[in-house]
């Protein structure tokens, strides 16, 4: 009976962990719009705490500029210029300032979330109040998140396009110069490949982010099915690698979608793109 006892507890932790539970979106609290209820996710509080804390940053290292900067200002200002002359400017050349500010704030922004998604927010704040909550997430582990970066990534490449050309050579330029019967075919491959282009940013930023923190619950989790000390040596021996695996990954895909959108523009801005 006491054997039975012990199965039927582990196969309940077995039937209760989910490794995707960590980066699942979780609703907070709800609110009403006219007829619509809307409802608040961690993810979408990540989201606004990432953009709070890269406002108060970025206006902390702005409030008094110095010649020579020191501190969080050197930081960010290291950080801006080689984005801007060892990344951008070799791919978009004369129209570097004109983009960079929007390739700056897709760099911080994804970053920042890629970041708070390393603090384990939900149980800090568990153990100092007792209270369980969700407030903890990887937003870019959500598709629909990392989507609609791609899909701002997306309308600002065909509107600089379309700003730079014009609509009708911006269109004409679509597809490069090929033989004449070869047009329709290489059009086709263009259009499909300029949608393909912002579904390929969103699918990597996404599936990168799930996979680490995915692969960090499990490693967790084989604590609490085996209860074993050699276990749990080699769980938190893992974990501790490859969280900071997980750190450089943050900053190689903050820097990927920023180079790729960067890329993209500078298709767009050429005359054949």
């Amino acid at each position: 009976m006491k054997t039975l006892s012990f199965v039927k507890l582990d196969s309940c932790v077995l039937g209760e962990f989910n490794p995707l539970k960590a980066v699942s979106a979780a609703p907070l609290f709800t609110f009403s719009v006219g007829a619509h209820k809307i409802v608040v996710s961690n993810h979408m509080f990540m989201i606004t705490l990432a953009t709070v804390i890269l406002v108060v940053l970025l206006f902390a290292s702005l409030r008094s500029p110095k010649i020579i900067p020191k501190g969080i200002q050197n930081l960010i200002e290291m950080i801006c210029v080689y984005l801007r002359e060892q990344m951008a400017r070799p791919v978009l050349g004369e129209h570097t300032d004109q983009f960079i500010c929007f390739i700056w704030t897709i760099f911080f922004f994804v970053l920042s979330l890629n970041l708070l998604a390393m603090i384990p927010l939900d149980m800090i704040i568990y153990l100092v109040s007792g209270k369980p909550n969700h407030l903890s997430g990887d937003a870019t582990a959500n598709i629909w998140i990392t989507g609609g970066l791609a899909i701002i990534t997306f309308f600002t490449v065909h509107i600089a396009g379309i700003r730079k050309q014009g609509l009708w050579h911006y269109i004409a330029n679509f597809a490069p110069k090929v033989p004449l019967l070869l047009v329709p075919f290489v059009y086709f491959l263009e259009v499909i490949g300029s949608f393909v282009r912002p579904f390929a940013l969103a699918v990597r930023l996404f599936a990168n982010m799930l996979a680490g923190h995915t692969l960090l619950a499990a490693l967790l989790g084989l604590i609490l099915i085996f209860k074993n000390y050699g276990v749990a040596f080699v769980s938190v021996t893992a974990i501790v690698a490859i969280s900071f695996l997980e750190l450089f990954v943050a900053f190689l895909q903050a820097y990927i979608f920023a180079f790729l959108s960067t890329v993209y523009i500078s298709f767009s801005v050429s005359q054949e793109h």
